[in-house]
């Protein structure tokens, strides 16, 4: 048991819906991203969860930890009273900790027994994460941001891992910081040029996978910027030095990034490596494993998408993906009940027909949940029972039966002006024979009359889910 994974998230009051009132639709990116990190952290089930907001305390010689067995709050100052939660403080892991940093003289620990109430930096992430892992699984330990100096906060960071370790805690570290407040000039901060370029070095920093790098950002760029989550980017960056100091290897991706409305929110994961196998058998199959970074992007969007649509009849604004990704492709999105296993929709498309891969899947994750002909459109009450996938389709080439293979290749078939489609690798369809009489019917031609006679594709895909 230690330190598990690591992840950064933003705090702004409209990603909660009581609060945005419709708003939220504008960040769809986040939104996404948070749950995506609920999901995550529901799989791993910490028994501590250490969460660091700039916004609990924030002192310029002083890493504030919360005081007492617990706290509560609630987002009425933001109009929303009725979103409100508790949270039960690890006190073991809290006084662990604070006797760490003493021991390396950091000024870090409780200012008094007084607790505070709960800020809206820990609210906002908790109102993504109560939904999937309640606070009644695990203990928190609560930590301010501070203007004490980055090897400190280095050093304090590594007080983290250690104190996990030490006491044998499944433990994860949750950082919430917005990053630049001036990205726009009609934005309630206004426009400075550092602002762009913070957000830009954070994201570089993620993608280059050692978040050391966060403690050598240009100070004066960081100031500028009006940034309000270094100080605990650089705990984490300590924490996870000092987890791989004895040995642990993470891997680091960016989940997200946007700020339409001036201030910067990036959604970051640290996670170990090898958790994720590439293919069910071990073996990376022939019809492309995806990246997991590039998988979260696609799945996390059209999970968002689906819920959105279902709920509200509006859709996100298309993200940017990443470079590694195809800037336009074909997809299906399909959809199961996740507690059956049964198909609950699925449409996509033979040629890409929106002007990005992102618009591609928004477009076919509203049509898998709701104008799939075989099944009645998704209702809210089944939002949170379903598995989403997504299949990337690589560019189809012509072929012949003695081409195929049903786990590797997808098939379309050709007949006048009918066309079907049928992807790899699906359940219950094990022989070539089996796919094409399928993609036959599919399209409404008759197969008797033998294959030889039909125009057939084959197509890999790159399966997201």
């Amino acid at each position: 048991m230690s330190l598990v994974a690591a992840y950064v998230v933003p705090h702004p009051p409209l990603a909660v819906p009581e609060v945005g009132r419709g708003s939220e639709s504008g960040i769809a990116a986040t939104l996404a991203g948070y749950r995506e990190v609920a999901r995550r952290i529901e799989e791993m089930a910490p028994e501590t969860i250490l969460i660091v907001s700039p916004h609990s305390a924030y002192y310029a010689d002083w890493i504030y930890l919360g005081a007492g067995d617990g706290a509560a709050g609630s987002l009425s100052q933001f109009g929303a009273s009725e979103v409100s939660f508790a949270l039960q403080y690890d006190e073991a892991f809290r006084d662990a900790l604070a006797a760490c940093a003493d021991v390396a003289g950091l000024p870090a620990g409780c200012v008094s027994e007084r607790a505070r109430e709960l800020d809206h930096g820990v609210l906002v992430p908790l109102y993504y994460l109560e939904q999937r892992y309640p606070s009644e699984n695990y203990r928190a330990v609560s930590i301010g941001g501070s203007g004490v100096a980055r090897e400190e906060l280095l050093a304090f960071g590594r007080c983290m891992a250690k104190t996990a370790a030490d006491l044998d805690r499944k433990a994860v570290l949750l950082v919430s910081g917005d990053l630049s407040h001036k990205l726009k000039a009609d934005g309630p901060y206004g426009f400075d040029p550092a602002g762009p370029r913070f957000d830009e070095s954070f994201a570089a920093v993620v993608e280059s996978g050692d978040p050391t790098g966060f403690a050598d950002l240009d100070p004066s760029m960081c100031e500028d910027a009006a940034e309000c989550g270094l100080s605990g980017f650089i705990m984490l960056a300590g924490a996870l030095g000092e987890a791989r100091s004895g040995g642990a290897a993470f891997s680091s991706e960016l989940l997200s990034y946007e700020g339409p409305f001036g201030v910067g929110y990036g959604v970051a994961a640290f996670e170990p490596t090898g958790e994720k196998q590439a293919a069910a058998n071990g073996e990376e199959t022939a019809r492309g494993v995806a990246d997991a970074s590039d998988a979260d992007h696609l799945v996390a969007l059209a999970r968002a998408t689906v819920e959105q649509y279902v709920r509200t009849k509006s859709v996100p604004t298309a993200p940017t993906l990443p470079s590694s990704l195809p800037e336009r492709a074909a997809c299906f999105v399909s959809i199961h009940t996740a507690s059956t296993g049964e198909l609950r929709g699925c449409i996509g498309t033979i040629e890409p027909v929106q002007p990005t891969l992102a618009d591609e899947v928004i477009e076919n994750a509203v049509s898998a949940s709701t104008r799939d002909p075989r099944f009645p459109a998704i209702a809210p009450c089944e939002l949170d029972d379903l598995s989403i996938s997504v299949d990337v389709l690589l560019p189809p080439e012509p072929a012949t039966a003695a081409d195929l293979n049903a786990k590797r290749y997808g098939v379309i078939v050709t007949q006048g002006f009918k066309r079907g489609l049928l992807l790899p690798d699906l359940e219950g369809v094990d022989t070539v024979e089996e796919q094409l009489r399928i993609a036959c019917m599919k399209a409404g031609i008759d197969p008797r009359g033998g294959f030889d006679r039909i125009d057939i594709e084959r197509f890999e895909v790159v399966r997201h889910e």
